[in-house]
């Protein structure tokens, strides 16, 4: 769901009871019936839910009727609307919102308190939160309408790709689901997977964190023995070389990957590895089913409860087969919290061919960050890899800070970018996100690390312009000068016959989730 854990997130489709579960299928079957009907019948239906959506914007958020009081009544084309961006949305959330049951005051108080993780917000709203590497965490809402669009276009897909059986097959084997993920905050990822869990109580799920060495959690997944598996292509692919190794014995019917890039060489290889299908979702925390994968490695959009408009710099539209600036989202499912052309910030490029797959549905690749997996030294030579979601994830809870870039330059050096006003604070953070990092990296089996502080604000990528927050520069120095420019890095090679065999350069955005 490309986003980090996010900030995009993985979820079981349809257990559950009661209410949800009827919403699930009505919605099943609604999805199934525009994507059997054709092209004409998605854009007519999208076209209808727009219309919708931004009426009810328009009479039920002050903060959009406010946008629109100069926007004619009868819009029907997105471009004729301005574009919102999450800054903008988060300073007046009050507004935003559509239930004025809903504050920001007391929604702050709910989500400080983890324990809440998968709980229902005024008995009735589950709320996650991304990670805000764009510089702002978002906090999002989802009713139970929404939340049944999101189940039923993933049930859907998975009946489009003849995987029923699969899922069949699965429960025949025990049932049990797996979720690897960022589990220590509100994040999409696992406050969805708690609800999933928490509707139904005989599902054998379980949430594992990415936090754990990877050992450990070899051996917690083999005792849990899941035969269905979800996580962040960068930590299926660690699995999938321990499976390779066989030290990780399961034997799952279906692998679900989500919340980063996932390469179509990398798809292929968990595949091999696992020996099941492996798909491949993209979502984020503020819309969590937006692309799905073919075979042919690309990501068909939802489209008839989704918008994507791939643009410039300027909020123009780029042509098809170019890259984008950024994306703008429109999520028409969810009508308590509008997002109607949202600046995204993914770089995507739209197929201008029909695709090979015969699905009809707009069809696209995610451009955006793609982090580095850093690679440190145990005490007895191995070669430990470092998820850039749990490097990130330490940092951003240790030091409460949101734009940063960690730098490897040497096989035992990390240093820390931030993007920070004002000495004391930059020094705070920095200790507060070296102590934390020494004890993850000591968990994880490092030998040696150090962590310096490099005074340079966090560097966008070249190519896309886009920050990566975990990035590999073997030999680049620190800096005392915040306006030096940094040297030309030497990359750091793969190491390991494991490394050569599967890509692990990902794009850390959400199983999301951006958590």
């Amino acid at each position: 769901m490309m986003t980090r854990p996010a900030e995009r997130a993985s979820r079981l489709p349809l257990f559950g009871g009661s209410a949800a579960y009827v919403r699930s299928w009505a919605n099943f079957w609604q999805v199934w019936w525009a994507h059997t009907a054709g092209v004409a019948a998605i854009d007519s239906t999208r076209l209808d839910r727009f219309v919708a959506l931004v009426q009810f914007a328009r009479e039920h958020s002050p903060l959009y009727r406010e946008m629109y009081r100069s926007v004619p009544s009868n819009v029907s084309a997105p471009h004729a609307l301005p574009v919102v961006t999450k800054h903008a949305l988060m300073a007046r959330f009050d507004e935003w919102v559509t239930d004025t049951a809903i504050r920001r005051t007391n929604i702050d108080a709910f989500l400080a308190d983890r324990t809440h993780i998968g709980d229902r917000y005024l008995g009735r709203y589950i709320v996650w939160k991304s990670s805000g590497s764009t510089g702002e965490p978002g906090i999002f809402v989802q009713d139970g309408d929404a939340l049944a669009v999101y189940d039923a276009l993933i049930a859907v897909q998975l009946a489009g790709a003849n995987l029923a059986g699969k899922c069949v097959a699965g429960l025949f084997k025990g049932g049990r689901a797996a979720l690897i993920a960022a589990t220590g905050d509100h994040f999409a990822s696992i406050a969805s997977w708690e609800r999933v869990c928490r509707s139904g109580p005989g599902l054998a799920a379980r949430g594992f964190s990415i936090m754990e060495p990877l050992d450990r959690l070899v051996a917690e997944i083999n005792a849990f023995a899941p035969v269905y598996l979800a996580s962040y292509p960068t930590m299926l692919t660690l699995l999938a070389e321990e499976r390779v190794a066989g030290r990780l014995r399961v034997a799952p019917a279906i692998v679900w990957s989500g919340g980063e890039f996932l390469a179509p060489a990398a798809h292929a290889e968990l595949e091999h590895a696992f020996d099941c299908p492996v798909l491949n979702e993209y979502g984020a925390s503020e819309c969590m089913s937006i692309a799905f994968g073919c075979r042919e490695g690309w990501l068909h959009v939802n489209a008839d409860w989704v918008m994507l408009e791939p643009v410039d710099a300027s909020y123009r539209p780029t042509a098809l087969g170019q890259i984008s600036h950024t994306v703008l989202l429109t999520n028409l499912a969810n009508r308590i919290q509008p997002v109607i052309r949202y600046d995204l910030g993914d770089a995507v490029v739209a197929n201008p061919e029909p695709c090979g797959c015969g699905n009809p549905l707009p069809a696209i690749r995610v451009e955006g960050r793609r982090e580095d997996v850093v690679t440190m030294s145990a005490s007895d030579g191995r070669r430990i890899r470092l998820l850039p979601m749990a490097l990130t994830t330490t940092v951003e809870e240790a030091a409460d800070v949101h734009r940063f870039q960690i730098v490897q330059s040497r096989d035992t050096t990390l240093m820390l970018r931030f993007d920070i006003a004002g000495v004391e604070r930059k020094q705070a953070a920095f200790r507060s996100a070296a102590h934390a990092l020494h004890d993850y990296l000591k968990r994880q089996g490092v030998a040696h690390s150090h962590v310096s502080l490099d005074e340079r604000l966090p560097i966008p990528d070249r190519r896309t312009g886009k920050l990566r927050q975990v990035v590999v520069e073997l030999g680049i120095e620190a800096s005392d000068d915040p306006d030096m420019t940094p040297q030309s890095p030497r990359r750091l090679p793969r190491s390991g016959p494991a490394r050569n065999r599967l890509d692990t350069r990902t794009r850390a955005r959400g199983l999301h989730d951006r958590h």
